[in-house]
């Protein structure tokens, strides 16, 4: 594997998960509960650019591999389960509003997984609602990271409804990616 921009950058980001996770361990003698919230969300939200930035730079510079295509959404995925799990550690994210996201990331991407070593990659491609519901997902975990008001902006509040409205565009983006692969699964399922 040749280390390229885009691959630096999916390495950076996972190297950022113990840093961020590490920040809510700390002794709150050493340092407090909002300047926690800061450097976590700071953490994540530089998390979130890197990802852009690394598809940014894999088409810009011609640099996309089957190691990024692999390990990129692999990535965003340990990022946002230690993301879930450190505000479920905090009490600011309900434990089935958790389970639900965690689970469906599981799910899809071993399911897409599934899909292309049976030579079916494409029939999995990511749609609207998926990408919808990855970019209010993020938007909620870093306010709900962040957690203080900003001037008048009660940011938890909001966190807490984008929050739910993810958890329902996950489900149904789940239906929908179990939906288009369904002929190729009831396909592969033999009952004896």
């Amino acid at each position: 594997m040749k280390i390229n921009v885009p691959n630096a950058l999916t390495f950076f980001r996972i190297i950022l998960i113990p840093c961020f996770v590490g920040i809510y361990y700390l002794p709150h003698t050493l340092i407090n509960q909002s300047l926690m919230n800061w450097i976590g969300a700071g953490i994540f939200l530089f998390a979130a650019i890197t990802d852009w930035l690394d598809g940014f730079f894999a088409r810009y510079l011609n640099q996309a591999s089957k190691f990024g295509a692999f390990f990129d959404p692999v990535a965003d995925k340990l990022m946002v389960v230690a993301a879930l799990l450190v505000l479920l550690e905090l009490d600011r994210v309900n434990a089935i509003i958790s389970l639900v996201i965690i689970g469906r990331e599981l799910s899809i991407s071993s399911l897409r997984e599934w899909m292309a070593t049976i030579g079916k990659p494409g029939g999995m491609a990511v749609m609207f609602v998926g990408k919808l519901k990855t970019t209010i997902q993020m938007i909620a975990i870093l306010m709900l990271l962040y957690y203080d008001n900003l001037w008048f902006i009660n940011i938890k509040w909001i966190g807490n409804i984008l929050i739910n409205i993810a958890a329902i565009l996950t489900v149904i983006s789940m239906v929908y990616y179990i939906r288009v692969a369904w002929p190729t699964l009831r396909k592969s399922i033999t009952i004896r």
